[in-house]
Parts: C-alpha cells; sequence; structure tokens
C-alpha cells in the first residue's frame, strides 16, 4: 500500500501560522499531545498499532522540498526565518510514542513544541486513512460521490435565492478526519470546478497549492492553551496570546477562536482594542445562533459596525446548517463556513471523532473548556477546576 503522507505541506494552513509565532516568540516551549478517539469503532484501533508505526516511519522520512518552500515564502505573512527553517526541518521519531491499552489506540508525542506540534493532523488522516482502508472502498466512494453531487445541487437550489447583504463562501476544514487523500482530493477539484462562486479555498496547504487556491487558516485551541503555560498570570493568557498574535502578524490572520474557556470569557477580554485589530471570530462550540448573536451584541456595545466584522463557523457544520446560518446572520455581519468531515468522509460508515490535543505546556498542564460538554478536553482535572473558577466558567 502506498504511503499515506504524500507531503508535508499537506496539513492545515494554522499548523504553520501556529508554529511560526510560537518559534518567534517562545522558542523554548515544550509540550505533549496526546490522541483520543470520542466514539467507538467498527473494530478496536488497537488493531492498527504496527501500520501506524509504519506510517510514523515514513512521515519522519520527508522534508519539505524546494518548490514548497517556495510556495510558503510566497505567502505574505510568512516571515523568511520561519521559512529557512522549513528547509532543515524532519519530524523526529523519538518524540512520538504509540501504545496499545486494550482495544484502545494511544499516540503521545513529547518534546520541543517546535518539533512535536505538527504531528497532530499527520497522526489523525494516518490513523483515518488506515482505519477505511478495511472498508469496501469502491461502495464507499461511490456513495460519497452520489452524496457531493447532492451537495452540490442544494448549493445550486440555494444559489436561486434572493441575494444577502453579503456573499455565501464556504471553504474545506476536512484533511483531519478525511476517509482518505485520494478523495479528498477530488472533492476539493470537483467543489473548486462546479462551485467557484462559493467554494473559496482549503486548509489543506497541498491542495490549495496544487489547485491554485486560498489556504484558510489562523490559529487553533494550542496556540492558546499553550499561553496558560507562560510566564503570564492564567487570568490574562488569552489576552497575551492575541496579544503575540497581532505583534506576529500585523492585521494579516486576523480571525480569533473564541471557545478555549468559552466564549463570556473570551468577550471579557475581547475589548476594544482587540476587536479593531482583529477582522473576526471562530466558532468551534456551543450553539452557533446564540454564539453569534453574542458576537453583534458586542461589537455593538463597543461601537463597531458588526457589517465590517466576519463571522466563521466551523463546528460540525453540515450543509443545510451552513446555509441556516448564513440565512440568519447575513444581512448583519460578513460570514464563512469551514466545513469539514461532511465534505471529507461522508459516507455510508460512521466516521472517527478523533483528535490529538496539547495536554501539557513545560511541564504544566493546559485545558480546553469547550461551550460544548464533551469537548473539552485535559488529564488534570485539578487545573480544569482551578481553570474554570479564574473564569468563572460552569458549564
Amino acid at each position: 500500500m502506498k504511503p499515506v503522507v504524500r507531503s508535508l505541506l499537506e496539513t492545515d494552513l494554522y499548523k504553520f501560522t501556529m508554529w511560526q509565532a510560537l518559534m518567534h516568540m517562545h522558542p523554548n516551549a515544550s509540550g505533549e499531545y496526546e490522541f483520543k478517539c470520542r466514539n467507538t469503532p467498527a473494530y478496536p484501533l488497537a488493531e492498527l498499532k504496527e501500520e501506524v508505526e509504519r506510517e510514523l516511519d515514513h512521515l519522519c522520512t520527508l522534508m519539505f522540498t524546494e518548490d514548497e518552500v517556495s510556495y510558503m515564502r510566497s505567502l505574505r505573512f510568512i516571515k523568511s526565518d520561519f521559512a529557512d527553517f522549513l528547509t532543515l526541518f524532519r519530524f523526529q521519531r523519538k518524540f512520538i510514542h504509540v501504545e496499545t491499552d486494550g482495544p484502545h489506540l494511544r499516540i503521545r508525542a513529547c518534546g520541543p513544541i517546535v518539533h512535536v506540534m505538527g504531528f497532530e493532523i499527520f497522526v489523525l488522516y494516518i490513523v483515518n486513512e488506515l482505519y477505511f482502508r478495511r472498508f469496501d472502498q469502491q461502495a464507499a466512494i461511490g456513495e460519497a460521490r452520489k452524496r457531493l453531487d447532492q451537495k452540490i445541487a442544494e448549493f445550486r437550489a440555494f444559489d436561486q435565492e434572493p441575494k444577502k447583504v453579503n456573499p455565501f463562501e464556504f471553504f474545506d476544514f476536512g484533511v483531519r478526519r478525511r476517509f482518505s487523500g485520494d478523495w479528498h482530493e477530488e472533492v476539493v477539484a470537483t467543489l473548486a470546478r462546479e462551485l467557484p462562486q462559493f467554494f473559496k479555498g482549503t486548509s489543506n496547504v497541498y491542495l490549495a497549492k496544487k489547485f491554485n487556491l486560498v489556504p484558510i487558516g489562523t490559529m487553533a485551541h494550542e496556540y492558546m492553551q499553550a499561553f496558560q503555560s507562560f510566564d503570564v498570570r492564567l487570568r490574562d493568557f488569552q489576552k497575551k496570546a492575541l496579544e503575540d498574535w497581532v505583534q506576529e502578524y500585523r492585521g494579516d490572520l486576523g480571525t480569533a477562536l473564541t471557545d478555549v474557556v468559552g466564549m463570556d470569557a473570551f468577550l471579557r477580554d475581547f475589548d476594544l482594542y482587540f476587536a479593531k485589530l482583529f477582522d473576526g471570530l471562530r466558532h468551534d462550540s456551543g450553539d452557533p445562533v446564540a454564539w453569534g448573536e453574542k458576537a453583534i451584541a458586542h461589537y455593538a456595545r463597543l461601537r463597531i459596525d458588526a457589517r465590517t466584522k466576519r463571522l466563521v463557523f466551523s463546528d460540525a457544520l453540515t450543509v443545510p446548517k451552513a446555509l441556516s446560518l448564513y440565512r440568519h446572520f447575513a444581512d448583519r455581519v460578513m460570514t464563512g463556513f469551514g466545513i469539514g468531515t461532511k465534505l471529507t468522509n461522508d459516507t455510508q460508515y460512521d466516521p472517527l471523532n478523533i483528535v490529538m490535543k496539547l495536554t501539557r505546556c513545560n511541564g504544566q498542564p493546559v485545558a480546553k473548556l469547550s461551550d460544548s460538554p464533551g469537548k473539552g478536553f485535559s488529564t488534570d482535572e485539578t487545573f480544569i477546576a482551578y481553570l474554570r473558577q479564574v473564569f468563572d466558567q460552569h458549564i
């Protein structure tokens, strides 16, 4: 079987943007990432251990090509020293370990942040592709194509509706839980060809380069969480993370993630200064309508015209859900929709709900307090309780 990973460029854009920011601001940070499956797979993931080990061995032989680094340099927010670093970078096998615990697969990456943070996306789509290789490929792709055709038909029907103030735009956010690399590529190529008026980019940097699309992404939870361990008062970690981002990107990549300790706690830190500097916000947990209304109300309190800002929705989106949210908000604020699993792994087989999250940084526990029960992640209940107390978060 051909290796799962085709290129080190085939990961989410925000891995590179967070990587660069942390390399510049906190180059000595260390971190621990842990893999977890949140649902029950059709067969024990422990059975994949040897195959995962082999794929990780392959991953650690890869380097960025000269052409790939040149592409990264072409992105105006990528600094020359970071691009130089990529020319030398290679994953180190000693920093990632695979074990089994009964039926469960345990994967843990531990080491310098600049060496281990990149493992996450590769691990997730390696496990996904290996898992789904055991299913009927022809039947799955046949069903996936049928469902993709249905989505395209939904968008074309939607295109006949009266226009809103702001256009509908959606992006592919499906690399981590895709059925396979080949299917992901077919999905992106099909959407770019059939729906250019709506499909505006992909988080997959490899496919963005290949199909001349806009690579999409700014920050993820791990970036904000890391600041819980840095030399700043815990109560101020969000403000410090946002400030460092502003200093690194000077106006680029201006979409802030809101649910590391919940939307209410985020908005208490997202004052006039940040609200003016950031272009918008990204939703990733909790009721999306309630979240969007809170965001618009917050801008109103700050006397900022919400019509100049963008709300990006990315939590378990389907096409009908994205269109419904668009209809609700599009006359009052710019919107964007990152659709993941329902684009790249929508077959008759249930997808895996797998994650690989930062659990410790600089030897200290870090955590995410999601706006959705079950999406939080930490291995230290004492720290979770302390974080809830500090941010008055009671979910």
